[in-house]
């Protein structure tokens, strides 16, 4: 909703917000990674909960691109009629807009998927692990004193972590390929 909202106003707020989200990309994990977990740990975030609060921070810029980018192609006559019809604003999106965006949303929605599931270093920093572990971090905990390694636990550990993906993947196949169908006929 938001990247609707900057690409249907052009105000000077809405192109500050839009670069503000790119410049949120552009801006390595790195830079940031030792003042959130500092600012985590102050605000009490080192729980599943508060991991995912960051993880929608880091996630809306790359979210926020890819649909204003998406928006530009969609012609706003479409919206137009839907007002003369007697659409409101709210309405309008979710009736009219959302399902057009439908490809986007699954395209981004995979991206951010596939990055928060592989993610090591960013639960790493700000979850309490005394508590709470994700896949990554159990897998990294597997490995013993000394090099010592039981592979045979790493290897089922793996090979289950990687079921879910592939699943939410092959569920979400036919809406990538429309979606790349219908970028190759409009570009």
């Amino acid at each position: 909703m938001t990247a609707w909202y900057i690409s249907r106003t052009k105000s000077k707020f809405s192109r500050i917000f839009y670069y503000l989200c790119v410049f949120s990309m552009v801006v390595p994990f790195q830079m940031v990674m030792f003042t959130l977990a500092k600012t985590t740990d102050f605000l009490g975030l080192t729980t599943p909960l508060g991991l995912v609060l960051i993880y929608l921070g880091f996630g809306a810029g790359l979210a926020v691109f890819m649909f204003s980018g998406f928006m530009k192609a969609v012609p706003i006559e479409i919206e137009e009629a839907a007002m003369i019809d007697g659409c409101s604003p709210i309405r309008t999106f979710f009736i009219i807009v959302l399902p057009i965006l439908k490809p986007t949303l699954i395209s981004v929605g995979i991206l951010e998927t596939m990055w928060i599931w592989n993610d090591y270093l960013l639960p790493y920093l700000t979850l309490n692990l005394r508590k709470y572990m994700t896949i990554p971090i159990a897998v990294q905990y597997l490995k013993g004193g000394y090099g010592s390694i039981d592979w045979g636990a790493m290897m089922a550990v793996l090979v289950l972590s990687i079921i879910p993906i592939i699943v939410f993947y092959i569920s979400c196949q036919k809406y990538i390929i429309k979606g790349v169908a219908a970028g190759a006929v409009k570009g």
